[in-house]
Parts: structure tokens; C-alpha cells; sequence
């Protein structure tokens, strides 16, 4: 049945308002409306669009939520070469920069240049066709790059839509910017990946190429990305002679633009701008390196052109930042509380803006292949932010004859185990829980409120046992004995009971919870559920495949990956039996159901049906069955309303039972 008018009427208002509220809090910073009454609204775009899938566009703030994962991304290339540019570090630099802009026009009056702070992100192009937004991508080599589109309609202050009257005047029309992580995100992020036992991100500008390149877009949905543009592709279109007029267009199409962006007239004005760029620096909210200049004129740009793959007519102007050299002794792995190893050059000490600097993390095995650092090497370093130490690079020609290349281990080197690099993450993790390096947060996040509930095992109590040799293991506190307990300093006796007791108690923890308490990396509590739902016992989520931890909605194949390789672990399987024989029962998990119509049957949902999606999964539930996302051989019915796809092909061909409406509804009853 297709929708009414009444229906059409308020889909293009919700479409809309919520794009209106998206522009103001991620755009103007200055929400309208409280975060429920946009959920609200939210809540009801989706439900018509479950119910209406035609009306489902491009332009859609669904469409922000996240699509399929991507086996991995297409080239692109651009239409107009995206070029770097070269770069100056002083005044003298710029000033033969601006001789040159000048001789190239043959002009004797000073230029008008467009400024910009350079931001510290990564570039990227998107295409808009009639005014929708069909493709982005990462510029790449400047002639290719990939197409990440998926994981950029995800980021709130990109418009999806671009004003009637734009579309009409360029059908095409390519805009530029770069993708960014504000400093304050980047911080909360780190904190919410390590609560979920995930590498944290090595500083906001991997954190924006690392969330942006991710392959399953809903990543990149969840984190908190900025889109700033800085111009467009094409320097000939109608009614836009320069870069200021750009600017405005975009600014007035929704598009997030630098405060600071300016124009300024001759080489002294635009070094007035630099230095005011550079003093309010330190209280940005972003990572900067440096100004952009740019002559302003579009036809001076073209009559300039370019040589090689950098502009004639713009310039980076780079912050001079504190660099000194020193030697790399050696690389030492350490294992961080989460599992992460982590490669940490020790260096000879050298004072780096005013403090000694002995130690820089190398962060991963991607970042020593970039650098292709040595033992021995020469390396220059600096503060990144005036605060962390980083290596830049290795002064080559300083090499010595035997420098000893870097090794990354194949086994931790706390605990002996091998260590693995799940699938989209950069970090090598090591995964044995009974790990010493990463013992004490492991038995913290064991007993806390939403694992075991063991009152009474704090940091500190966690830190003393592991210290004296009780605990080597989580498990082990499943064998402690009031005697031992009396032996450490921090406890008495009616500590020592209340710690026993509470330990008792915990024997019986839902399995849920106890299925969060391993520490499985990214399981927190909401998945612990799902798994503990999908598979009802501790046993069946240990024996399951690949596939069918795939097959539960809300798994995604990065934390399918990590649970799949946790089970599999010696050293986990070992910690789970010894769990049992300290008592802990592993209750099965019954989810509540009206009956047991449906037990044991696994339905998929596909096409138009009368009711929303989730009033039919609501039903299959109660009555004991499970609502997969993909058809297998382990599906027992398809659901199948109007319209639809591929499921349909897959069930037919795998002999899946396919249900109408009305032979659901008589199934049920």
C-alpha cells in the first residue's frame, strides 16, 4: 500500500527539521531542541521508513546512521587533480613567495590573498549531482582516491542536500575540505574506547583518518567527525570570481567554515594574520600546523597555474615548531591495561621546549614501517601539542652501517602469549586475560557493578593480591581462602568475611554479566546481552562459529572477530574451567517469551509489510524465536512483505521457508 498524502507530507517535514537541528548543534553549535525531542523525531523517520522503504533517498539523516561494512574501497578518481601545496617557514620564505605570485602576473600592485588556518585532518572531496550528495572520497595520490561515501554521509555537518537554487546553477559541483577531530572529542572518545577495552587513539588527527577509513561505516557514525570545507574544484563557474565568493556559497549552503578564515592585501597584512594565528593557537579546540594563502582571484590562479602537482598560487605557511635530534637506543613493547603492546623508543635524553625527553611512543607497527626506524638511527622529535613526544622522522644519511632493524614480537611480552592485530584496528593486542601486565584492570573490570559485583575488590585490594601471588588470574578469586586474605595488609577480619561473602554471591551471576566480566574486547554491557540472548548458555557462545556471531544483531565482523578469537584462546578456556570448578554456574539465560511457539526458530525479515519491522522481531521474540539480519542455511522462515530483494533469491535457493503476512499471523496463532 503506498503512503498517504498525509504520510508524504510529514516524511518531507521530518527530513527537514531534523536536518535544520543537525545544522544547528553541529554547525552552529547552538541547539534548538533537547536531545529527547530530537530522538523523538529521529525515532519517527525511521519508523515511516521501515514502513515506507520507497521513500528512502539519498538525502535521507537515516542515511547518517551507518551502512553495510565494505570489504574494502574503491578508487576514484577526481575529476580535478586535488594538489598539495608547498610549503614556507618564515617570513623571508613567503615574502620571495609573494615576488613570484607578483612576477608571474606582472603586477606592481600588492596582491589580495585568502587565508586560512591549515587544519590538521584529512583531506577530502565530495560530489554533488543536481545538488544530492553522491560521492566522497579521500584525496589520495591527488589524481585517485578512495571512496569512502558510506562513511562520510555519516558526518552530521555535511549537507546531504544542497539548495534548489545551487542544483539548478551547477549540476556538478565538487566541494573540498578536511576531517577533523575536535581535541575536547578526541579526549571523551579515548575515554569511552578504553572503558570498552579499545585501543585509545594516538592524537585527533589518526583519530579522524582512523574513524573515516573505517570499514564498517557504523564506526565512523560514532564518532565524533567534523567536516570543514576550504573551497571547491572548478575556479570557472558562473557568479564565483574568487575564493572569498566560494566561501560565502558554501557557508550559506550549511557547510561548517573556519572562524578565521580572512583576506588580506600584500605580504606584510598576511604576515599580521600569521602571527595572530599564531598566538590564539593554544586556545583552539583543534590541531593546527600552520595558515593556508592563497591569491583570491580566480583568474589570477589560472593565469599562475601550477608546476607539477602543487598550485603556483597558494602556499602552506608552517608554525616553526621546536625540533631536536637525538639517538634511538633501543624499542621496548610494553602491554597497556586493555591488551594493546605498544612499541616505546628509548632515547638518549635530549631537551625538547624547555623539558628532557627520554621516551616517545612509536604507537604501532604501521607508524615503525613508516618511519622505517633503526636501532642507532639519528631521529628528530618533538612535543606534538607542546605536550607529547613524538618521533618525526630518521635523519637517513646519519644512519650507521649495522643499525639493527625493529622487530615486532609475535607474543606478548608480559606473558609469553601470542598476540594478535583484529581486523580494522592498528594495535596488536595481547588477549589472555591472566596477562600480569594487564591483570589488575582485568580483575577490576571482572568484579565491577556490571560483571561480577564483587563488593570490596577495589583497585587497590586488586593490586595486593596480585602483588603477594593470590591472583594470577581472575579465576583465582573464585579459590581465595580467609587465611590468605588475613596475610595481606590492607585486610582485617570482618573485611576479610565480607570480601568471602560477597565473592560467594557472585558464584550465581546472571550469565549477561558474566559475559561482560571477561573482558572480551569491545563487548560491553549492551552486547553482553545481545550474545547471552542469542545463545542462552555459556557453552553454545563458546562453541560458536564465525558465522553465526555474525548472525546477531548488533555484532558487527570486527567484534565478532574478537569474540570468536577470545574463545579460542588456551589460556581463556583454561580460566573458564577453572571458573567453573571455583563454583561459578554459568546460569542459562532465558529471555522472557509470551510462549514457546517459535523456540528454536530463526526468522528473517525482508520487504513492505503493514506494521513496522520491529513490531513483527517484538512478536517472534515474545513467542521464543530469534530475528536474524541475513538469510543462511540456519534460517528457519523469511518473513516477506512487498517489494522485496535478494533475501527472497537467497531463501528460494537454500529452500528457507517463505512466510506472507497473513501465513505469519495464522503460524502465530
Amino acid at each position: 500500500m503506498p503512503p498517504s498524502k498525509a504520510i508524504l507530507s510529514e516524511y518531507d517535514r521530518l527530513k527537514q527539521e531534523i536536518e535544520a537541528h543537525n545544522y544547528s548543534y553541529y554547525v552552529l553549535d547552538s541547539p534548538a531542541i533537547s536531545d529527547e525531542a530530537f530522538d523523538r523525531l529521529f525515532d519517527r523517520l525511521i519508523e515511516i521508513e521501515q514502513q515506507f522503504p520507497d521513500l528512502v533517498t539519498l538525502d535521507s539523516p537515516s542515511q547518517r546512521i551507518g551502512a553495510t561494512p565494505s570489504k574494502k574501497f574503491p578508487a576514484v578518481p577526481h575529476r580535478i587533480q586535488m594538489l598539495s601545496l608547498q610549503k614556507v617557514t618564515s617570513m623571508e620564505e613567503f615574502v620571495d613567495f609573494d615576488r613570484r605570485v607578483r612576477e608571474g602576473l606582472e603586477s606592481r600592485s600588492e596582491i589580495e590573498y585568502a587565508t586560512e588556518p591549515k587544519l590538521d585532518g584529512l583531506a577530502v572531496e565530495l560530489v554533488y549531482q543536481d545538488g544530492m550528495l553522491t560521492t566522497g572520497a579521500t584525496r589520495g595520490d591527488g589524481s585517485v582516491g578512495e571512496g569512502i561515501t558510506p562513511n562520510l554521509r555519516t558526518i552530521r555537518n555535511i549537507p546531504l542536500r544542497l539548495s534548489p537554487q545551487v542544483a539548478k546553477s551547477y549540476p556538478l559541483i565538487e566541494v573540498r575540505g578536511e576531517v577533523i577531530m575536535r581535541r575536547s572529542a578526541w579526549e571523551k572518545l579515548n575515554l569511552r574506547l578504553e572503558e570498552q577495552g579499545i585501543a585509545p587513539l594516538a592524537n585527533p588527527r589518526n583519530g579522524a583518518a582512523g574513524s573515516l577509513r573505517q570499514l564498517d561505516p557504523r564506526i565512523t557514525a560514532s564518532r565524533p567527525l567534523l567536516f570543514f570545507a576550504y573551497g571547491i574544484s572548478e575556479t570557472s563557474l558562473t557568479g564565483l570570481p574568487d575564493q572569498s565568493s566560494v566561501m560565502r556559497l558554501l557557508k550559506s549552503e550549511g557547510f561548517t567554515i573556519n572562524d578565521h578564515i580572512a583576506t588580506a592585501v600584500g605580504a606584510d597584512k598576511v604576515a599580521a594574520q600569521f602571527a595572530q594565528l599564531e598566538r590564539i593557537r593554544p586556545t583552539l579546540d583543534y590541531d593546527i600546523d600552520g595558515m593556508v594563502v592563497k591569491v583570491n582571484s580566480f583568474a589570477q590562479q589560472q593565469t599562475l597555474g601550477q608546476v607539477s602537482r602543487a598550485p603556483r598560487w597558494a602556499v602552506a605557511w608552517k608554525f616553526t615548531a621546536e625540533v631536536a635530534e637525538t639517538t634511538l637506543q633501543s624499542v621496548l613493547f610494553s602491554v597497556g591495561r586493555t591488551g594493546v603492546v605498544t612499541p616505546v623508543a628509548q632515547l638518549k635524553p635530549v631537551r625538547v621546549s624547555g623539558v628532557m625527553v627520554a621516551n616517545a611512543s612509536l604507537h604501532n607497527e604501521d607508524e615503525l614501517e613508516r618511519l622505517d626506524i633503526r636501532i642507532g638511527d639519528t631521529v628528530r622529535i618533538r612535543r606534538a601539542g607542546d605536550v607529547i613526544p613524538e618521533v618525526i622522522d630518521v635523519v637517513a644519511d646519519k644512519r650507521p652501517k649495522r643499525a639493527e632493524a625493529v622487530v615486532f614480537p609475535e607474543n606478548c611480552p608480559s606473558c609469553n602469549s601470542p598476540i594478535v592485530r583484529p581486523e580494522g584496528e592498528a594495535a596488536y593486542r595481547c588477549v589472555n586475560v591472566g596477562c600480569p601486565a594487564q591483570l589488575e584492570g582485568h580483575l577490576t573490570h571482572f568484579a565491577s557493578k556490571g560483571g561480577f559485583d564483587i563488593e570490596g575488590l577495589g583497585e587497590k585490594f586488586a593490586r595486593q593480591m596480585i602483588a603477594d601471588g593470590l591472583v594470577k588470574n581472575p579465576a583465582d578469586i573464585f579459590f581465595l581462602t580467609k587465611e590468605q586474605l588475613l596475610t595481606l595488609d590492607l585486610f582485617g577480619d570482618k573485611k576479610a568475611d565480607n570480601l568471602l561473602a560477597a565473592i560467594e554471591r557472585s558464584r550465581s551471576t546472571p550469565l549477561p554479566r558474566v559475559i561482560f566480566a571477561l573482558g572480551i574486547i569491545g563487548v560491553g554491557e549492551t552486547v553482553a546481552k545481545l550474545l547471552a540472548t542469542a545463545f542462552g548458555t555459556i557453552g553454545s557462545l563458546r562453541s560458536a562459529t564465525l558465522e553465526e556471531l555474525l548472525h546477531v544483531e548488533g555484532v558487527g565482523p570486527i567484534i565478532a572477530a574478537n569474540i570468536y578469537e577470545f574463545f579460542r584462546n588456551r589460556k581463556n578456556q583454561e580460566m573458564l574451567e577453572k571458573m567453573a570448578r571455583g563454583g561459578v554456574q554459568f546460569p542459562p539465560h532465558h529471555q522472557r517469551a509470551r510462549s514457546t511457539r517459535f523456540a528454536g526458530k530463526t526468522f528473517v525479515i525482508t520487504g513492505t509489510l503493514s506494521k513496522p519491522r520491529d513490531e513483527f522481531k517484538r512478536l517472534i521474540e515474545e513467542n521464543g524465536g530469534k530475528v536474524a539480519g541475513s538469510v543462511s542455511k540456519k534460517t528457519d522462515y523469511l518473513l516477506c512483505g512487498a517489494d522485496a530483494g535478494s533475501k527472497l533469491e537467497n531463501a528460494r535457493s537454500l529452500g528457507v521457508s517463505v512466510l506472507d503476512e497473513d501465513s505469519f499471523l495464522k503460524l502465530l496463532s
